[in-house]
């Protein structure tokens, strides 16, 4: 008969003496080897990387259910959760990374030589109107079924609204709840794990794949322009707003959420099934519970900088392609219209992707020339897809902490302890009980 697994047993040991991240690293090398020596696997590596993501997105939607529930539920009067400041800076960094964007599109202009026909199912929206209809719509689901097709948008309206109604609940009941996140948090833990398993496997996939990385040599310069976009948002444009916003040095923060998030971001493709590290990572950085529990799948939803990105270079592209002159205010408008559109696109692998064709229809470009644009968006993704999900990802923890900490900067200026009152929110019901 198996033993149960022992957290303190030598190997429990030994693997706790590696930082994680070195775990990640050592996964990511392996795989690298491992697709160099024997690239021919099908099955049972690639397997690792397949249930790793599953197994993230499996448990990502009730988790965050069950957080934001939880967090409004315990959350006391006069108690400033700052959710605001957080969402603020969301916008404010998304409007910036567009503008960037466009100005690394009219300095280093890129074009597509051959676009060719292709064959696609996806059908864009046809304007603004319908994005923001789908968003709707999204949000008026069924909760079961929101939870089964990881409809985010419907989660967070259906735990806000459940955790207000709780908030009139018996002590016990919270606990209750209170309880049950812990114990869905633990869960998470406990899937995340495996990240450096699920890494190698992620790895492997990506180097052995047909084509993956040998067809991005026919569009070199507009990898590396979104590439170099998104890098100087992470490390330029980002850092200037923590430390306007903090008064401290953002790179260790940005370092930290770009090492311990974006790495594993980057290989999932995915800000939803990302979402689990996020939350550890939030705790970690001992962040209030009840701020980070929210604004991190709120982030996941509406901060779309990357996603911003990718569809102002990729237009813009088409238009250096066809030679369509465009004014500064089409220009900015379309900066405007890609932030609102990017903060409804999906958190799957692709979902900036669909919203090209809606920014070149400002520019009176069709649908077939757009959709080929799409089609090519698909071959850079290994790279642009990966890219954009890591700064998404990761820049939801920074602004999150970010946020956190100018509460406790503007605290202490006004002689109060740092995160009292937040603390007290933050604990565990039955330790206030006591």
């Amino acid at each position: 008969m198996l033993e149960p697994f022992n957290p303190r047993s030598p190997l429990a040991t030994t693997l706790n003496r590696v930082p994680f991240i070195l775990q990640i690293v050592i996964g990511l090398i392996v795989g690298i080897i491992l697709a160099a020596i024997y690239p021919h696997d099908t099955s049972i590596i690639p397997m690792l990387g397949t249930l790793f993501v599953k197994a993230l997105k499996s448990v990502a939607p009730i988790l965050v259910f069950v957080l934001v529930s939880a967090a409004i539920a315990r959350h006391q009067k006069g108690v400033n959760a700052n959710i605001r400041p957080v969402i603020v800076l969301y916008f404010v960094s998304m409007l910036c990374a567009a503008s960037l964007a466009l100005f690394m599109s009219y300095t280093f202009p890129s074009t597509f030589t051959e676009l060719k026909a292709i064959d696609s199912e996806i059908t864009p929206p046809k304007g603004i109107s319908e994005v923001l209809s789908n968003f709707i719509s999204q949000a008026i689901d069924n909760p079961i079924t929101a939870l089964m097709n990881g409809n985010y948008i419907c989660i967070l309206i259906w735990a806000i609204a459940l955790g207000i109604t709780f908030r009139a609940a018996h002590d016990n009941t919270k606990r209750v709840l209170e309880d049950l996140s812990q114990s869905v948090s633990a869960v998470v833990r406990m899937v995340i794990r495996f990240a450096p398993l699920g890494v190698m496997g992620l790895v492997y996939s990506s180097c052995t794949q047909v084509g993956g990385f040998s067809n991005l040599l026919n569009y070199v310069h507009v990898v590396v322009v979104l590439v170099a976009s998104m890098l100087i948002i992470a490390f330029v444009l980002n850092a200037i707003i923590v430390f306007l916003v903090t008064h401290e040095n953002p790179y260790p923060l940005i370092f930290t959420s770009v090492t311990k998030s974006g790495i594993t971001a980057f290989f999932t493709r995915s800000s939803a099934a990302n979402l689990p590290v996020n939350l550890e990572l939030c705790e970690q950085l001992k962040l209030p519970r009840s701020t980070y529990s929210i604004t991190i799948p709120l982030g996941c939803t509406i901060n779309m900088s990357g996603a911003g990105v990718t569809i102002v270079i990729m237009t813009m592209a088409a238009v250096h392609t066809l030679g369509v002159h465009v004014d500064v205010w089409s220009s900015l408008l379309m900066c405007i219209v890609s932030v609102l559109c990017a903060c409804g696109a999906s958190g799957v692998a692709g979902g900036s992707l669909m919203l090209i064709p809606l920014a070149c229809s400002i520019f009176g470009i069709s649908d077939d020339i757009a959709m080929q644009v799409v089609g090519i968006g698909f071959i850079i993704g290994v790279i642009q897809d990966s890219t954009e999900t890591a700064l998404n990802s990761s820049t939801d923890v920074v602004f999150t902490a970010a946020a956190c900490r100018r509460a406790e900067r503007l605290a202490k200026k006004k002689g109060l302890a740092p995160s009292s009152e937040q603390a007290a929110a933050d604990a565990p019901a039955e330790a206030q009980g006591k």
